[in-house]
């Protein structure tokens, strides 16, 4: 069974989990280290 479109979330949600996706893309490019960009957005390292 497939998950639904957006992973369930509302389209509020979806468009939070998008922002913070990229800020995390600019700041990988930028150099920054998985650490450090979860620190600053608050999510865990995987």
């Amino acid at each position: 069974m497939r998950y639904p479109q957006g992973g369930g979330l509302t389209p509020e949600r979806q468009a939070f989990r998008e922002r913070i996706r990229l800020e995390a893309a600019e700041r990988f490019a930028a150099g920054a280290s998985n650490a450090e960009v979860a620190k600053d957005l608050r999510v865990s390292v995987r």
